[in-house]
């Protein structure tokens, strides 16, 4: 065989060895999409979808907008995290109060208990910073792919430090 056809298989091997690296670490997906200061955008109903609800003349009745008003999630005080599905189910939004300069930002999202075993994730948190931070109380969002070895069908317990959150069905 000729000497370039040698460097040639082996520029193709190592090529497909790499590639199969980098797609390996691309399916792991435990890492962060998204990150940015604030609260994660979601959608709201669109006036079609309200209208198809409202079959009735006149549109809903009392109790029906009163069950609609409780059903709202509140607004939330930063107290704990927020989490919450967006992209229909496809994605995980945490969201962490704290400071502005030195936000929280969780690294890693792991699978503590796959779907029908639990159905539960960790969001890794990082060391706290050896340095001055502010002392404002702002949100924080980190956006994960949601893990595919659990469900939307099922809530999601989420542990974030030593708070755990439940993310109900989607």
């Amino acid at each position: 065989m000729a000497p370039h056809t040698d460097v040639r298989r082996l520029l193709l091997a190592t090529a497909a060895v790499a590639s199969a690296l980098l797609l390996a670490g691309c399916a792991a997906g435990s890492g962060p999409i998204e990150d940015f200061p604030g609260l994660p955008v979601v959608e709201e109903e669109t006036e079609a979808e309200g209208e198809a609800e409202d079959t009735e003349e006149g549109g809903p009745t009392e109790d029906e907008a009163d069950e609609e008003e409780a059903e709202e999630e509140p607004e939330p005080t930063g107290d704990e995290p927020v989490v919450q599905y967006l992209n229909d189910g496809g994605r995980l939004a945490i969201t962490i109060w704290g400071s502005s300069t030195c936000p929280v930002v969780p690294s890693e999202l792991r699978v503590t208990a796959e779907a029908g075993e639990g159905n539960a994730v960790e969001a890794v948190l990082p060391e706290p910073p050896n340095r001055p931070c502010t002392m404002d109380f702002t949100p924080h969002t980190t956006v994960f792919s949601t893990p595919a070895d659990v469900t939307t069908t099922e809530p999601l317990e989420v542990t974030i430090g030593e708070q755990v959150v439940t993310v109900p069905i989607k």
